[in-house]
């Protein structure tokens, strides 16, 4: 699982690189979880785009965290849903409950996130420059 914050906009983006089957849900569900109470975001975004396989406890796991981001006051989506997990979805009803966004409508989400991450990037490198440059200036005597 990889997770992404924007504090700009509260957006909270989870990446879930697992299956979500009964063995995995609880420690998935742990680490999100503490995301969420870390950050308290406004908007929590689940990216599906790498699983593959999902059971009941996954189902569980979803609706569990939509519930405790709506209870912060939140809102909560899912994106990128390949088809077997959209019919676990459709089935199970999760669909009439969560929003789920097609491909076109998420590209939106991502572009943001990928500029927020090159900016955060960008001034990770610029601090480390300056950084470098005030311990030369310290060893050399000029401050």
């Amino acid at each position: 699982m990889e997770s992404n914050y924007s504090n700009e906009n509260k957006l909270l983006i989870i990446k879930l690189t697992d299956e979500i089957d009964q063995h995995s849900a609880d420690k998935v569900r742990r680490k999100i979880d503490d995301e969420i109470e870390r950050f308290i975001p406004r908007k929590v975004v689940f990216n599906f785009d790498n699983i593959s396989f999902m059971d009941s406890s996954g189902i569980g796991m979803v609706l569990g965290r939509y519930k405790l981001v709506k209870m912060i006051g939140g809102e909560f989506e899912i994106i990128n849903v390949n088809k077997s997990i959209q019919k676990i979805f459709d089935m199970s009803g999760v669909t009439r409950i969560i929003k789920i966004k097609n491909k076109e409508e998420n590209s939106e989400v991502i572009k943001q996130t990928n500029s927020e991450s090159i900016k955060k990037h960008k001034e990770r490198i610029e601090k480390q420059i300056l950084d470098s440059i005030e311990k030369e200036e310290e060893d050399e005597g000029i401050i």
